[in-house]
């Protein structure tokens, strides 16, 4: 017997913002709407579609009453795959997302950048062909 990573669950204190935001960096969509809880995905999952086989986890944003403190425990990777790492650190910037600093420190290959709540996550190097 096996498990199957799921969902990857988000604390925070506005789940539809956040939910919006990160449909847009990764072209998801809502796939359970919620004032306290919203669920975003590449799909929409079925019990038979998991059991069958690994998939993408979908995420689901919780609304807690308190702010994010300190650095992430865990966070997201993103890579680009139609555009420079550089201009998708402009779009996710347009997004409302901020270059942040985790002391990463100079020379690095990625980006560290925060969701609108403060989340931390990367942008890695571009799989656009020919970049």
């Amino acid at each position: 017997m096996t498990s199957r990573f799921t969902e990857l669950v988000v604390h925070c204190q506005d789940p539809g913002r956040l939910a919006a935001f990160w449909c847009a960096v990764l072209d998801f969509e809502v796939i359970d709407p919620g004032d306290d809880k919203v669920e975003i995905g590449s799909w929409v999952p079925t019990v038979e579609d998991v059991r069958a086989r690994q998939a993408p986890p979908t995420i689901v944003f919780i609304r807690v009453a308190e702010p994010k403190e300190g650095q992430n425990r865990l966070h997201l990777d993103v890579s680009p795959i139609d555009r420079s790492t550089e201009d998708e650190v402009v779009r996710l910037l347009a997004l409302g997302a901020v270059r942040t600093d985790v002391g990463q420190g100079p020379g690095r290959s990625w980006e560290v950048m925060a969701d609108p709540e403060g989340n931390e996550f990367c942008v890695l190097r571009t799989l656009a062909p020919g970049r």
